[in-house]
């Protein structure tokens, strides 16, 4: 079984982050705290509560270099957590919201963060050392609707966005004295603030997931329709992919390789996508397989018979790599919200994930021992 260990924390578990020695966890179980659990020898064990904000808490990053929490909440504000010695000192970020802020998440070098809000904004925070406070730079009047998740690429600049209007955008959010405007920053040091890089209008519904590649190379992103979009290049000249699933929308996505991707949503089992050597993406398998006792009744025959027809007629997937019908039953019982990279050190091929999901469920996966992995 790739699921290598299942904890059950709460009830339901908005959001979760690792430290960077994956030796302490934290998350939301679904109300406006964040706990801060450790494990020692054979059991977890809680060792703090940030209790600062007074609504839902809808997302948490914990930095890997500089061992910062950062969370945000419905109610409208976001604390940057410091530890000294054995608390977690919280530090109030000015985001200048009036609606929730929804989703953040770091950036690469760990100087700013970006907040994806309810209010069709996106705010950039970055620490100003003049007057010791978080500050944010707000990119206005680009989205349509809620902010649904935000995605750094490698080079610490260009951020990708999924929003409730159907649409995916990628920004430039360099920031005067924060980001240097060096070699390796290439041509995205010549955007300036807030200028929208690129627009993609392939879903007709809600987008959710947006991650990047670990290259930068490819953008992939989920519509609530059922679809998974990867997209090569969308700096340059933009090439587009769209799969239909014939299962459950996604919510989240990762990158695992430049070749292979997962995503997680609700159907409560990690889905894996990989790219053949000409870069056409497609559906591989569930990765929590279960075996299926089959059915010798009429009307499960005519439905797999159905669900076979179906998934042909579909652009993207094949009746000979997609079950019919899945039990439920698996590591997860309920939508899976949220999936965090396992890295050690700076590899950059993801062996070891985890999944958090409205079941109140923390799965660890591994990769490592169950599929080969493209590099």
């Amino acid at each position: 079984m790739a699921a290598q260990a299942i904890h059950q924390f709460a009830e339901c578990i908005t959001c979760h982050a690792w430290s960077p020695d994956h030796s302490m966890i934290a998350f939301c179980p679904n109300n406006t705290e964040v706990h801060i659990y450790k494990f020692f020898t054979d059991k977890w064990e809680k060792l703090h509560v940030l209790s600062k904000h007074d609504q839902i808490v809808s997302g948490i990053d914990w930095s890997r270099s500089s061992n910062k929490i950062v969370t945000v909440s419905h109610d409208r504000n976001s604390y940057v957590w410091t530890q000294e010695g054995q608390d977690w000192v919280p530090t109030l970020v000015i985001l200048k919201l009036n609606r929730a802020a929804l989703c953040v998440q770091w950036s690469p070098k760990e100087n700013k963060f970006a907040v994806g809000s309810g209010a069709k904004s996106v705010c950039i925070c970055y620490y100003e050392q003049e007057n010791n406070w978080w500050i944010s730079k707000i990119i206005r009047k680009k989205h349509e609707s809620s902010v649904t998740s935000v995605a750094w690429h490698p080079n610490n600049i260009h951020l990708a966005t999924t929003s409730t209007d159907g649409k995916c955008r990628v920004f430039s959010t360099i920031i005067k004295g924060v980001d240097t405007r060096g070699a390796q920053a290439g041509a995205s040091a010549d955007w300036k603030f807030g200028e929208q890089i690129a627009q993609l209008d392939l879903s007709s519904t809600w987008t959710f997931g947006v991650r990047w590649s670990p290259s930068g190379k490819t953008l992939a992103y989920a519509g609530h329709s059922s679809m998974i979009y990867f997209v090569d290049d969308v700096e340059a000249s933009p090439a587009a992919q769209n799969l239909t699933l014939r299962d459950l929308p996604l919510r989240d996505i990762l990158f695992v390789s430049e070749k292979m991707a997962i995503g997680v949503g609700f159907d409560c089992n990690p889905m894996i996508f990989a790219a053949d050597e000409t870069g056409l993406w497609s559906f591989v398998r569930f990765l929590d397989e279960r075996k299926v006792t089959p059915s010798t009744s009429k009307a499960s025959q005519l439905s797999e018979a159905l669900g076979k027809l179906y998934g042909q007629s579909k652009q993207g997937t094949s009746s000979d790599t997609v079950e019919p019908s899945k039990p439920r039953g698996g590591a997860h019982e309920n939508c899976i919200t949220c999936i965090v990279p396992l890295r050690k050190g700076s590899e950059s091929i993801v062996k070891q994930f985890s999944t958090s999901g409205l079941d109140g469920k923390i799965v660890v996966w591994d990769l490592e021992n169950h599929i080969t992995i493209p590099k």
